[in-house]
């Protein structure tokens, strides 16, 4: 897929059927109890473990094809799903699982007058639009995040993930048929045309969460009318300011880089004031090229020691990989100013032992994550204590950030009357008195 707007074709009658029997085993699971979701998601759960073996043979011939069609390496990254990977992407089920209801809550709750009550209660979107490159272990978060949400979901893996994500589906559609909820709830599309058909389910599917490169990214918010949740760029930055713990900036910076480079929030610019630059900088050349890493610097960085030179495209980049781009700012003004025009509003932290500089920067840097002296990985929905996440959003308005049930879920005004008629207070025979009530 192109990053341009295309004329993109009809979906093909058994996507239209698929996709509308998800929509009516939505509706029936918005329906559902909380029990009932929660139980459907635990056998989820039990599925995927009694599916090991299954999951683990599948993803190792995904790995195994993808070593032959050499593969870039940020996206074999994401495409292994190990032993220990599939164990924290079963807990993060079991964890969804064990997460409060979001349905059903009452966020508002007014008399408008005498016998004429009104509520706001949260209820689900209806049916998600999954599409991601690699990642199958996302097909167990996201699945997991709408079955608890009340949500069917049509989930579209990349060709370099089908045997595992098939592997993964049938396992939670197994689950599925072990509990009070349709499998057809969940519905697997392995071609690009059904990919390409997707995109104009508008009125069958009510949300598209994109999760991939930018290119993919860009692609489907140019290509549908479906509201698009998601972020084009993991451009993150880390600053270390003239008052930093450097052992520890160094710590924090190691582990925001290498932890895992192909993550969307693993930094890829590192800003570093002149003050400290002399010692800081030889502490970063003696300890990222040891772990892998390629240091790009500017000019100020490269004669403290870094050997390649940064170009203006560096600043812009998403490597996905190990390689950090070095940037000498004068001061905390020109940090911040340097994220403001480079930044992708993903997640940007700083370095800091000064309580007016950190809180500057908290409050200056608009971005769904701002951190203080901790690494940029904990961006993420299971660390958050979501469970898991079907995305993160850098979009101003909500949700944002690592997006979890809440984010899965929209609202319905409910208005009780007594025969009531708007003509009544019109007239001013009548007047509101919109007393608030207990929620």
């Amino acid at each position: 897929m192109t990053s341009s707007v295309m004329a993109v074709p009809d979906p093909s009658p058994a996507l239209l059927e698929r996709a509308a029997g998800v929509r009516r085993s939505a509706m029936a699971l918005g329906q559902c109890s909380d029990g009932q979701r929660q139980a459907a998601v635990l056998a989820m759960a039990d599925a995927l473990e009694a599916a090991r073996s299954e999951i683990l043979s599948a993803n190792g011939a995904d790995l195994d094809a993808a070593a032959q069609q050499g593969l870039a390496s940020a996206l074999v990254a994401r495409l292994k799903l190990d032993g220990p990977k599939l164990d924290g992407a079963i807990a993060g089920v079991r964890q969804v699982a064990a997460l409060a209801d979001p349905l059903g809550q009452r966020q508002l709750h007014c008399e408008l007058d005498e016998g004429l009550v009104l509520e706001r209660v949260s209820v689900p979107l209806g049916v998600l639009g999954v599409i991601f490159e690699a990642r199958p272990d996302a097909v167990m978060q996201i699945a997991s995040l709408a079955i608890r949400s009340g949500n069917g979901a049509l989930l579209k893996g990349g060709r370099e993930a089908n045997r595992s994500c098939t592997a993964i589906l049938s396992a939670l559609r197994q689950g599925l048929a072990n509990s009070e909820v349709s499998p057809q709830a969940l519905e697997l599309l392995t071609s690009r045309e059904e990919s390409l058909g997707l995109l104009k389910l508008d009125g069958l599917v009510d949300l598209i969460i994109p999760r991939g490169s930018n290119e993919l990214v860009r692609f489907i918010q140019d290509n549908t009318r479906i509201p698009v949740l998601g972020h084009a760029d993991g451009v993150c930055h880390l600053y270390v300011d003239r008052s930093a713990d450097l052992p520890l900036a160094l710590r924090v910076a190691l582990d925001s880089k290498t932890q895992y480079p192909a993550a969307c929030n693993a930094i890829e610019t590192l800003l570093v004031h002149q003050a400290i630059a002399a010692e800081f900088v030889p502490m970063v050349v003696g300890a990222f090229p040891a772990a892998g890493v390629e240091l790009r610097g500017d000019a100020a960085a490269m004669a403290l020691g870094v050997s390649h030179a940064a170009t203006e495209e560096d600043w812009t980049t998403e490597y996905s990989d190990l390689i950090l781009a070095i940037k000498v700012v004068p001061d905390l003004e020109a940090a911040l100013e340097h994220i403001r025009a480079f930044g992708s509003r993903h997640t940007d932290a700083i370095c800091t032992a000064d309580g007016a500089s950190a809180d500057r920067f908290l409050a200056s840097v608009d971005s769904a994550g701002v951190y203080l002296n901790c690494s940029t990985r904990f961006a993420d929905g299971f660390r958050y204590g979501f469970g898991a996440e079907v995305g993160i959003s850098t979009q101003t308005l909500p949700p944002r950030g690592p997006v979890g049930l809440e984010g899965l879920v929209t609202y319905r005004y409910r208005l009780r009357g007594e025969g009531h008629i708007a003509a009544d207070y019109a007239s001013g025979a009548k007047a509101f008195l919109h007393r608030s009530l207990p929620l």
